[in-house]
């Protein structure tokens, strides 16, 4: 199952409910199984009374989550070319059902990011109520690299970001680290990678009975004060302003054409982010850019009920597989697109992806 569950004694009669990511050797993707593990845990929990809070963390020293588990969907792609695996349909939607569930979950819960917060990562970061990034924190969407697209709530995490960035990190995949993450409200605390069994400690001592949220926040905030002086310097929104007029296009092709112009440009950080783009899927980008563009006027659930939609196309289409074999399988990082050009991908390829589905698994999100 690959993630563990544990209760800690507070010393005023509550407990602590832990749950941690096991699979540090694959830097704790999800798979299904652990997806709903968590699910049937964290209901169990809100429901018990004497659980006051809840800590979501990942063992391991290099990441909390790296996203998905999309090897083994991607091989049933490629054994089934131009369906969808049923595999994809019950892990997307209980995925997504997961995340939204963080986002409404009735009793405090920290969400401890240290490390690789990639794809499903940053899913579940973004559905915690209290969001910590250290010092070691690298947040990213990379699915432009395999062929899907910023899922897990992207659409709307993305779209809400100042200017052009979340259009910016959706087809670069370039990563944020702590203090961009508090710059651009994707974390709430910074603490440093030692400072979790303080954190624990403190947890475990409060008293919950008497203003809990209140000393929550003193523990948080006193915590934090001790980590500042190792908070990295800002990448992304001095580039912010840049980033807005390159990116001021009319189209994705023109906006694409934008951001790869950047490859040999003096701004490592910028160069690197064109060279990422080169090397992803042009189907991504529009993707990107479409569901950004919807998702400023939906809802949370509606934007969940989207991408449910669009991972199941993206699993019909052959980009998917394709990247997933490139990146994750061979490893030859050497994908072939089925349209390499992002001026040649078909309207109607890109219109199929947002179809209204019947019968939707996620039709009562609300």
């Amino acid at each position: 199952m690959n993630v563990t569950f544990e209760e800690r004694a507070s010393l005023h009669g509550y407990r602590i409910g832990i749950a941690s990511l096991d699979a540090p050797a694959s830097l704790n993707a999800l798979s299904l199984p652990m997806i709903d593990a968590l699910q049937d845990r964290l209901r169990a929990w809100a429901e018990d009374a004497d659980v006051a809070c809840v800590l979501l963390r990942g063992n391991g020293s290099k990441a909390f989550c790296a996203g998905g588990d999309v090897v083994q969907l991607a091989k049933k792609c490629l054994a089934s070319p131009g369906e969808a695996p049923g595999l994809a349909g019950r892990f997307f939607a209980r995925e997504y059902r997961l995340d939204h569930y963080l986002h409404t979950y009735p009793k405090p819960l920290i969400c401890w990011a240290h490390g690789h917060v990639l794809g499903g990562g940053m899913g579940l970061l973004q559905g915690a109520g209290i969001r910590i990034v250290t010092q070691s924190s690298r947040l990213a969407m990379p699915e432009i690299s395999i062929g899907l697209f910023p899922d897990v709530g992207g659409s709307h995490f993305l779209s809400r970001l100042p200017g052009k960035l979340g259009l910016f990190f959706g087809l670069t995949a370039s990563p944020l680290n702590a203090r961009d993450a508090l710059d651009l409200n994707l974390a709430d605390r910074f603490l440093l990678d030692t400072q979790q069994d303080a954190l624990i400690d403190g947890l475990i001592q409060l008293n919950w009975r008497d203003q809990p949220d209140l000393q929550l926040h003193s523990l948080l905030k006193a915590l934090e004060q001790q980590a500042r002086g190792e908070l990295p310097a800002a990448q992304w929104l001095p580039r912010r302003e840049r980033l807005d007029a390159l990116l001021d296009q009319a189209t994705l092709p023109l906006s694409w054409q934008a951001l790869a112009s950047l490859e040999n440009d003096e701004d490592t950080l910028l160069a690197k982010a064109a060279k990422t783009l080169l090397g992803g899927s042009p189907l991504t980008g529009h993707l990107v850019w479409e569901q950004i563009r919807r998702a400023r006027h939906l809802s949370l659930a509606q934007v969940f009920q989207m991408e449910y939609g669009m991972s199941l196309s993206c699993c019909r289409h052959p980009e998917f597989a394709e990247g997933v074999r490139a990146r994750l399988i061979d490893k030859d990082h050497a994908p072939h697109w089925h349209w390499p050009d992002v001026n040649q991908v078909p309207d109607q390829v890109i219109a199929a992806h947002f179809a209204t589905l019947d019968d939707h698994p996620l039709a009562d999100l609300a």
